[in-house]
Order: structure tokens, then sequence, then C-alpha cells
């Protein structure tokens, strides 16, 4: 009797240790289903997380593209205007104070034709005098300036770069640049300081100074800026690359001309060469080439030429400069 109570007693053991292993075998199965339901249900939550994320950045930088696409259309009417070029000059001067100036000097140009050819040399000094030779002075001032700044903004952008590495914010390194660079790149980015600290946002000071110097050095500075401003990302770096892109830019300018060095000269040689033969003529043997002034028919000689040399003078011009 007490060998099968003690026999039933050890089945008993048995049978319950075999549940309970059995019982505990399974408990971490279920449970590494469960953690890897859960893992699974957050990794898919993050993903969409970063999807989302990335998704939004993309359209924040579309639509910045969008708004300095339709900036510089407009911005493209005001840049050719007198007040435009005057602007871009960095001339304090009013607009009406340079039609007064135009005037005069083709008052005094017409005045000058009018004692050399007559009234025909009075319309020619009047028009040359008041739309051609201010404009031309202009675009020359515009050009000079434009050059200065375009060598200057790389280190500008260095400067930049720098101070963000160091710690300071991007205000901060707009002020130093302001105050310790050399014109004109000094007057543009105290413009902007000076727009930033009356409370107008940075892309409509960008966009100011794009107006003031229609540059694409610029424009790729003013877009680096405003994408990194609604989309956030990695500043220093960027500009890094943008400073590193306009060094390269630079140097194949100056590389393309070198090469364009030679097209040029021979294009000035050939584009002024007729009409200093006409001055040697006029002074040696005035009599032989006095016709061309004097007659009518040597007056539409003269008109005929002087397009024909514009048209070539035109063409050689496009020939030799290269825009890139």
């Amino acid at each position: 009797m007490d060998a099968a109570l003690i026999a039933a007693v050890l089945a008993f053991v048995a049978i319950g240790g075999v549940g309970m292993v059995l019982a505990g075998g399974g408990q971490p199965a279920a449970a590494s289903k469960r953690v890897k339901a859960v893992a699974g249900a957050k990794g898919d939550r993050r993903k969409q997380a970063v999807d989302t994320a990335a998704m939004k950045r993309k359209q924040s930088t579309q639509e910045a593209l969008r708004e300095l696409s339709a900036n510089e259309k407009q911005s493209r009417k005001r840049r050719f205007s007198v007040r435009g070029q005057l602007t871009q000059a960095g001339l304090d001067i009013s607009v009406p104070t340079y039609w007064i100036f135009a005037g005069v000097l083709g008052a005094v140009l017409a005045l000058v034709g009018l004692i050399v050819q007559g009234p025909i040399g009075a319309a020619m000094g009047f028009f040359i005098g008041m739309f051609g030779l201010p404009r031309w002075i202009l675009g020359v001032l515009v050009s000079g300036r434009q050059k200065k700044f375009a060598s200057q903004l790389a280190d500008a952008i260095d400067v930049i770069v720098r101070g963000v590495k160091s710690g300071l914010p991007l205000g901060q390194c707009l002020r130093i640049i302001a105050s310790e660079s050399p014109e004109p790149l000094k007057s543009e980015f105290q413009a902007l300081v000076d727009s930033q600290a009356m409370g107008v946002p940075l892309d409509a000071g960008l966009q100011r100074m794009y107006d003031r110097m229609p540059l694409p050095e610029v424009n790729f500075f003013s877009i680096v800026l405003i994408i990194q401003q609604k989309t956030g990302g990695n500043l220093s770096e960027s500009l890094g690359n943008l400073s590193t892109v306009l060094r390269s830019r630079k140097l194949m300018k100056e590389k393309v001309k070198a090469l364009s060095s030679e097209a040029k000269a021979s294009a000035g040689i050939i584009g002024s060469l007729p009409i200093i033969v006409g001055v040697l003529v006029y002074f040696t043997r005035p009599e032989y080439i006095g016709t061309l002034f004097t007659h009518q028919v040597g007056h539409l000689i003269l008109i005929g030429c002087a397009v024909m040399m514009s048209m070539g003078v035109f063409v050689m011009h496009k020939m030799v400069n290269f825009k890139f």
C-alpha cells in the first residue's frame, strides 16, 4: 500500500513537472512574439515619422524655390530701369537728377554736333548725350561694382562658416562682415543687417540684396540661407560647399578670360580699324573723304556703314564674351 502511494505521488510530481516545463517553455515564445510585434509597430511608426518629415522638408524646399523664382521674375523688370541701375552702381542720386545731367550732356553734344555737322549732327549728338553715353557710363560702374562684390563674396561666406562653427549666430556673423569687409561688400551687408534690425525677414532682406546686386552668386547665397531657415540642416556645411563652388566658378572665369584674350584683342582691332583709317584719311586728305559729309549720298553711305559696323561689333562681342 505504501509502495503504491509513493508511486502515485511520484507519478503526480512527474506529471506536474512536465506540465510546468511545457507551460514555462511556451511563455518565452509568446513573449518574444509580443516583443517582436511591439518592436515592429514602433519601427513602422518611426519610419512613417521619418518619411513624413522628409516629405515636409521637400515641400518646404519646393515652396522656397518657387518663391525665389517668382521674386526673380519680379526683380528682373526693376533691374534694367534707371532707378535699378543707379542702385546697382551705388550712386546716391535720384532719377530726376540723373535725367537732368543727361539732358545737359545731350544739349552740349547737340551744340557740338550742330557746329561740326549741322542739324543731323545735332540730332545725333543729343541722342548720344541723352540716352547713349550716360547709360554706358552707368553700365561700366555697375559692372565694376559687381565684379568686386563677386570676388569678395567667397571670403564673406568663409567668415560665416567659421563663425557658425565656433558657435556664433548667423546675425552676428553678418554684422562682422558688415563692419570688417571692404566696399562694396560692406555696404550691401550693412543694408542687410539694418533691414533685419528693423524687423524685415531674412528672405525679404536677401531679395533686396539681390535687387541691388543681381548676380548668380548672390542668388545661390540667398537660396542656401532661405532653405536652411525653412527646412533646417547643417548651415556651415552648406555654406562651405557654396564657398568652394564660388571659388571654382571664379577660377573657371579666369581661365576663360585667359583663353579668349587673343580673340578679344583681334575683335577689338578689327572693330576699330575702319574708324582709325577714316580719321587718318580725314586728317591727311580731307577733300578726298569730305564728300561723305557734304553730299546726300555720302550721308546714306555713312548711315549704312554705321549700321553694318554696329552689327559686326555686336556679333563679335557675343562671340568673345562667355556667360556661364
